[in-house]
């Protein structure tokens, strides 16, 4: 009888997959301005309705305060920092997942959004971003009207 082998110990190998990913992953996300390279890009979601367009951002164990968002020749943009934590004297950290650093990412605006009316709220570690349309953008009905 035969019994197929696997070559690759899957308990080894797919963890340092998931590193080469997240290095992959980390090193392409780096900004192509100046100012934006080697930060740490967050995860978003994007959804757009009748009134407008709301970004939420994941910024977890971010300061409120320390978050910065400003609207710029049509590109909004958000930055914050999440400091590292001091690891106690005595203790040896042995893995470390959740990076500190900068995190920054920036979005074009369309000329369907009002940027002077946006709002941001911050709350258990999601940012959101509220993006109104401009008034003149959003969809009327006319109403027809009947001769008799």
């Amino acid at each position: 009888m035969l019994t197929h082998r696997n070559a690759y110990n899957a308990a080894v190998t797919l963890p340092l997959l998931r590193d080469f990913d997240l290095l992959f992953r980390e090193l392409s996300s780096a900004g192509t301005r100046p100012d934006m390279e080697h930060t740490l890009t967050p995860a978003a979601d994007i959804l757009e309705a009748e009134a407008g367009i709301t970004l939420r951002i994941d910024l977890p164990g971010h300061d409120a305060k320390a978050i910065q968002v400003k609207v710029e020749n049509d590109v909004l943009t958000v930055r914050s920092e999440r400091k590292a934590e001091a690891v106690a004297e005595g203790t040896t950290l042995r893995r470390q997942e959740r990076p500190s650093g900068v995190y920054a990412r920036q979005f074009r605006l369309p000329n369907t959004v009002d940027a002077s009316r946006v709002e941001a709220r911050y709350d258990n570690g999601v940012l959101s971003l509220t993006l109104p349309r401009r008034e003149e953008t959003k969809p009327r009905v006319v109403e027809v009207k009947v001769q008799g």
